[in-house]
């Protein structure tokens, strides 16, 4: 790049399998640029949009996690998980049968707002200063009850807008734009709950933060190190979209 300071943000695709941080520190040589982070968590087995920040714009991380953000996600009904998505051991939920379109319409539409959501047992919510996951992965290793409650505490959340996309028993295809810190696997979790068959979310990928599509996501893999710099939005434009911060 010549010397000069590479900063500004590139949206990239995160495929499934892998974790976000690992993910993206990859364009670490690409660019020359060890400050690099990312505004959101994609969990491993979910795919899309992950908006990675270099140089200066890694303070900007708060404020772009703040953009509203759209997912694409399947919800298994019927079954459950330790982990509510196929990354741990499915069970069959006794009983369940197929509740219908209609109910399962009305149970997304009563979650539509300003709510109170518990994030996944198995997340990066801190307990103690550990994160939830690492508890329960150790607890699961041990054989014994998670370090964990069954659930935790409830954090208020913003969902705009679901809608159901395709429904065919015991799956249902949805779209769902939210904000900061929605977890669309309790999303799973609590329609299983208001439908009484147990949900996890077995597909997931996000299609957009703020205005960063998947349509305009990097793959780094298949791609030259040019056509990787050549997605990078400059500072100026990502504080233009970004707007006045909160309070000025």
């Amino acid at each position: 790049m010549g010397g000069v300071p590479v900063e500004g943000v590139i949206p990239i695709y995160k495929p499934p399998g892998r974790s976000s941080a690992q993910y993206v520190y990859r364009l670490r040589p690409i660019l020359g640029e060890r400050r690099i982070g990312h505004a959101g968590t994609l969990d491993p087995f979910a795919d899309g949009v992950l908006v990675a920040c270099v140089g200066r714009a890694t303070r900007l991380v708060e404020r772009l996690m703040d953009l509203p953000k759209t997912y694409r996600a399947v919800i298994t009904l019927g079954v459950t998980s330790a982990t509510l998505d196929p990354e741990s051991a499915l069970e069959p939920v006794a009983g369940a049968v197929d509740p219908g379109r209609a109910a399962i319409e009305r149970a997304l539409a009563g979650m539509i707002g300003e709510i109170e959501q518990a994030p996944p047992l198995y997340s990066a919510v801190k307990i103690g200063g550990q994160p939830a996951y690492r508890l329960a992965r150790r607890a699961a290793r041990l054989g014994r009850p998670a370090d964990a409650p069954p659930t935790l505490p409830a954090r208020r959340v913003r969902i705009d807008e679901i809608h159901v996309l395709a429904y065919a028993w015991p799956t249902v295809e949805v779209t769902i734009r939210c904000g900061r810190g929605t977890y669309i696997r309790s999303i799973a979790r609590d329609l299983g709950t208001a439908t009484g068959c147990g949900g996890i979310c077995t597909r997931l990928t996000r299609t957009a933060v703020g205005p960063f599509g998947l349509d305009a996501a990097v793959r780094i893999d298949g791609s030259t190190p040019e056509q990787v710099r050549g997605a990078l939005h400059p500072m100026a434009a990502v504080l233009a979209c970004l707007g006045p911060p909160a309070g000025d």
